[in-house]
């Protein structure tokens, strides 16, 4: 999940449309990319997530030249509707495309994330407790104890911070340090390789990449040979189907947990106090009545979700009238889902006591976020100990937030300010 550096050496300034395939035919060409359509390369005091909502005007489907990092193009989904259809039909469209190990020059897959049915199932029901409602609840003493250490010391330095620096990404690092059972004596190294591989240029994010695997690989190593109760412990001594899993099924899970919980939840937490900065009737509310915080939570993940998910055809398909043909990319873009007019009355106000908030932020499906029950609890916490910390702040004068889109939407250089 990438900052706007990233997304101008790595994506928006690489980007570079690819020929239309023969078989779409050109009147179901659109103009539009998710990183570089207007709203979407960093912009100061930018609205990416209003500005993709112009897709919903069109047609529910159409196909982009250039709607990925590589440039490669995509069908674009734009109803909620058709992408819970997309993304439940794992037979014909794959998740299996290898986002992390491809930077390496490799294959391997995210587990479970990159896994399809019927290995899919396999791995999740053999993680699934590790990230349940019951075992988020063990662990939330733990992530309060950690935003309320971060928000303290920023207090007590002055009086304005760099979120995305100062707390958003060392608040989801050391999260994921305490998921898998290390200290924080290391969270400024993990700091540093997460920021060169999620907001780092395209010099910087193989050498973090290796860096990480090659950590996981060197943790697993060390938790065979001395087993302690921890989360690597438990994935190098876990059996599938009567087997240990492999040295390369390890990694994957390793990475997984490292990459998935860090931009998402970080940008997440940024463009929640982005939004609360700028809206002070929306902040007063929630910090005079704190218990609707929750709620809001669900209606700002529905209002900023921040992932594009990409399958793969396996197969040749007619979908809503477009020839998909096997090997095709498909986007389901969570921010364009959650802008649909057709699943949410007015979606592009914010409106944080919304019911009935069926939000696509963690998708749908089989693939549903694994770790979505403490992804929400870490931005619960984190706002309502940022709330209860911090007194009425705005955005800093003279400061202006960068936002962009991309494979991942974020925000960078949110400067707030409480003087």
């Amino acid at each position: 999940m990438p900052t706007a550096s990233h997304e101008r050496s790595l994506d928006s300034g690489a980007v570079k449309s690819r020929p239309v395939p023969d078989h779409v035919p050109p009147e179901m060409v659109r103009d539009f990319s998710l990183f570089t359509s207007p709203g979407m390369l960093p912009t100061a005091n930018g609205d990416p997530h209003a500005a993709v909502a112009c897709v919903h005007a069109g047609p529910p489907i159409f196909y982009s030249t250039s709607n990925t990092r590589d440039g490669r193009g995509t069908w674009v989904i734009t109803r909620a509707s058709d992408q819970r259809r997309v993304l439940q039909d794992t037979e014909t469209f794959s998740s299996h495309r290898s986002i992390f190990a491809s930077v390496l020059g490799e294959s391997w897959p995210m587990i479970p994330l990159e896994l399809d049915p019927p290995f899919h199932g396999v791995f999740r029901s053999l993680l699934n407790p590790l990230l349940s409602p019951k075992r988020v609840m063990a662990l939330e003493p733990a992530v309060r104890e950690r935003a309320i250490k971060l928000i303290d010391r920023i207090a007590a330095s002055g009086t304005s911070c760099d979120i995305m620096k100062d707390f958003a990404v060392p608040f989801a690092v050391n999260i994921f340090l305490r998921f898998i059972g290390l200290s924080d004596n290391g969270l400024e190294t993990f700091v540093g390789w997460a920021r060169d591989l999620l907001h780092g240029d395209k010099e910087q994010r193989p050498p973090a990449a290796r860096t990480i695997v090659a950590f996981i690989d060197e943790l697993a190593t060390e938790r065979r040979k001395e087993p302690v109760d921890d989360f690597m412990t438990f994935i190098v001594k876990a059996k599938v189907e009567g087997r240990l899993l492999s040295d390369e099924e390890v990694r994957g899970i390793g990475v997984l947990v490292f990459v998935a919980g860090l931009d998402t939840v970080s940008a997440a937490i940024c463009f929640d106090l982005a939004h609360l900065a700028r809206n002070p009737k929306d902040q007063e509310l929630l910090r005079s009545e704190p218990d609707r915080i929750a709620v809001a939570a669900e209606e700002l993940l529905r209002a900023y979700s921040t992932i594009q998910m990409i399958r793969v055809a396996t197969k040749d398909v007619d979908f809503k009238g477009a020839p998909i043909r096997k090997g095709d990319y498909v986007s389901c873009a969570t921010m364009i889902a959650n802008r649909d007019p057709a699943e949410f009355e007015c979606p592009n106000e914010i409106d944080l006591a919304r019911e009935d908030n069926r939000h696509a932020a963690f998708g749908y499906g089989p693939h549903r976020c694994l770790g979505s029950h403490l992804a929400r609890r870490e931005i619960v916490i984190g706002l309502e100990e940022w709330l209860a910390r911090i007194p009425a702040f705005r955005i800093k004068t003279g400061t202006e937030p960068i936002t962009f889109g991309g494979h991942v939407f974020g925000i960078e250089n949110l400067i707030l300010d409480w003087s």
